[in-house]
């Protein structure tokens, strides 16, 4: 039966044409394009751009001396390889202990599931001003909290936007809102272990924290690489929360991402140009992070 279904194509291709032509028209051709643009002079978004051979000088090059010579996109890209590696460690690392804690949790780790789920479902512009009246520098929630603990005073209070510390307060809400992602995609893993693996465990004299190391970390091996990918190349697409945060990449656009300084660059220097070249650096840096991952921590056969 199953042979005759692969014998025949036209089934096949009428569910796989549609699903190619799509991501062809939406995926593809965007991106070649852009590839495209980051080699003309293309200025606001719906001008045109100045073809390649329309001179004799090398200036089809000036967009990527733009992306190696400027100071701010070295910052950028740094940010976002420091985006990368605390959301790793913070986003999955917390997401893992708190699948751990709540699967041996009886009573209510529905409730915890839930809880700790919320923050991915509410806005970035909601999130945005919500962390950004937590920050206020004068009647700010952190800094009354401070005071009323009496680890700073009235005189000293912190400013959480300044140039030390803007990259902590722009990477607090970006883990806050996404270790709940990972903590349901590490729990459904913990779910799909056998009870029957810990009874036989339990038998034998292991304990709780030998449980979790010769059982559960290997058995979840795959599940967290999946996690790791996932947070490596979302970090390189993160933009809504620190422009909401720190538009322009105030102060002194230290706080810029890869994300955030192409979209300055598209729509606010209006070079589209710039802006295209940056994508595809982005893009690199994507494909670079997951093969990286993939070789690095290679999936085990189960």
């Amino acid at each position: 039966m199953n042979s005759m279904v692969y014998k025949r194509k036209l089934p096949l291709a009428v569910f796989l044409i549609p699903a190619f032509a799509i991501m062809a028209l939406f995926i593809y051709y965007p991106f070649i394009v852009n590839i495209i643009n980051s080699f003309q002079k293309v200025g606001a978004l719906g001008t045109g751009a100045v073809p390649v051979n329309d001179s004799g000088s090398m200036f089809f090059l000036d967009n990527w001396k733009f992306v190696f010579s400027d100071p701010t996109m070295r910052s950028a890209v740094l940010n976002t390889l420091k985006m990368m590696a605390v959301t790793v460690v913070f986003q999955v690392g917390i997401a893992l202990l708190l699948a751990l804690l709540v699967d041996n949790v009886r009573r209510g780790a529905q409730a915890y599931r839930t809880i700790y789920f919320f923050p991915i479902v509410i806005s970035a512009s909601a999130l945005g001003l919500l962390f950004n009246m937590v920050f206020l520098y004068d009647t700010g929630m952190l800094n009354n909290i401070l005071i009323s603990l009496g680890i700073i005073s009235k005189d000293t209070l912190i400013d959480w936007k300044s140039f030390d510390n803007a990259f902590f307060t722009m990477t607090l809400p970006v883990i806050w809102q996404y270790v709940g992602f990972y903590f349901v995609i590490l729990a459904t893993g913990l779910n799909n272990i056998s009870a029957d693996i810990y009874e036989a465990a339990a038998i034998d004299g292991a304990t709780g924290f030998q449980r979790i190391r010769f059982i559960t970390l290997p058995l979840l091996r795959n599940t967290i690489i999946t996690c790791v990918t996932l947070a490596l190349t979302g970090a390189l697409k993160v933009f809504d929360l620190p422009w909401q945060m720190f538009p322009k990449g105030a102060p002194a656009g230290t706080t810029y991402l890869t994300g955030t300084y192409m979209y300055q660059q598209t729509f606010n220097v209006r070079n589209v140009g710039q802006g295209s070249a940056i994508a595809v650096v982005i893009v690199a840096l994507g494909i670079a992070a997951a093969q990286i991952t993939s070789l690095v921590l290679r999936p085990k056969d189960m």
